[in-house]
């Protein structure tokens, strides 16, 4: 039997994606939205021409995986031209991150499958109608969100994924259970409880919305113990494994690497590092932004954190939530003579 690899391990292997920005537009309204700044999202969005798109796609050639993302895919036309694209290009996974509500209508889901589409990542905040339009802000989405669940789950046999997101909130937390019950009846292959970012809406409404992180790695603790199920499909993202000990290593996940591809007057990146990532040729007008920018930018580690034995993979808290909450609970998890062992292999 293999012997299972550690979360650490996990993310030490992890390869690089490509994300493609693509909706200028969302046809949602979500409390929790990191992209705060509609306008700038259109600006930069508005500017992934497919020329520009054909140029990201040949340039990042042999990514693990290019997914379109950012604002709501669905809503440009061009979406299955340029799913077409990345297959004959090779890529062997092609997504996109949606709120799945215009693949309610089974044709269009089925168009996006036929030209390649292999995994979709649809976004679901609830189990209920209440309590996902709650989150929303949308009358409808989820009668349309969960008959988008259906029609991808109908393409299933035709080798293709369903991955949702559902983004944590202080509404949704007691409630972790019934959402993947629910998820996984609708033929959901992957469950991901997504923590929020600290920033933009969820920044906004901070104190409504965003729980501790030992509330929701105790709540996701429970959950394990109570579904049922000796390995849940479920997975807890993006916060501090210091908080998350008591939780199974297979179902602690993480934030995929990734690079993008930002207007240069949109980036947000020092001037020299803009200079440094600016493209040239086809490309020209556009600079390349990976995730670790970003936590570099907003988030923080104290000395403490380089005696913890997750120090390699943990990204650091967001400078927003240390704001609020600091750093009484974040506790460094001293490596064992079993961890030492493992990581001398």
């Amino acid at each position: 039997m293999v012997e299972e690899q550690s979360i650490v391990e996990r993310v030490a292997k992890q390869a690089e994606r490509v994300h493609i920005s693509i909706g200028a537009v969302c046809n949602n309204n979500c409390v929790f939205c990191m992209e705060e700044d509609r306008d700038g999202r259109y600006i930069n969005n508005s500017a992934m021409t497919p020329e520009r798109v054909s140029w990201i796609l040949e340039e990042s050639r042999g990514a693990e995986e290019v997914c379109f993302t950012s604002g709501e895919p669905t809503t440009r036309p061009e979406l299955a031209d340029f799913v077409a694209q990345a297959r004959k290009l090779g890529y062997d996974r092609i997504s996109t991150m949606t709120n799945g509500r215009r693949l309610s209508h089974l044709p269009y889901a089925a168009a996006l499958a036929k030209a390649g589409m292999n995994r979709f990542y649809i976004s679901i905040h609830g189990h209920t109608k209440k309590l996902h339009e709650g989150l929303t802000r949308t009358p409808d989405s989820f009668e349309q969100t969960v008959a988008g669940l259906d029609s991808v789950t109908k393409l299933k046999r035709f080798g293709v994924e369903l991955h949702t997101s559902t983004v944590v909130t202080e509404r949704n937390l007691p409630h972790l259970l019934d959402i993947y019950r629910f998820l996984r009846s609708h033929g959901v292959d992957q469950v991901v409880f997504n923590v929020m970012q600290a920033n933009g809406r969820a920044n906004t409404y901070f104190e409504q919305i965003f729980p501790r992180y030992t509330e929701i790695a105790a709540t996701f603790e429970r959950f394990c113990a109570e579904v049922g199920e000796p390995r849940p499909m479920a997975f807890l993202v993006d916060i501090p494994l210091c908080t998350t000990e008591k939780i199974p290593d297979f179902n602690r996940g993480y934030v995929e690497r990734y690079r993008h591809f930002d207007l240069d007057t949109q980036a947000k990146l020092p001037e020299t590092q803009k200079e440094d990532r600016a493209q040239q040729g086809k490309g020209r007008g556009l600079v390349m932004v990976k995730r670790e920018d970003l936590d570099d930018a907003q988030r923080e580690k104290r000395a403490e954190c380089a005696t913890c034995k997750y120090t390699t993979a943990c990204e650091g808290v967001w400078n927003n939530y240390l704001r609020r909450f600091g750093w009484d609970e974040l506790v460094p998890v001293l490596a064992t003579p079993r961890d030492d062992a493992a990581a001398a292999e």
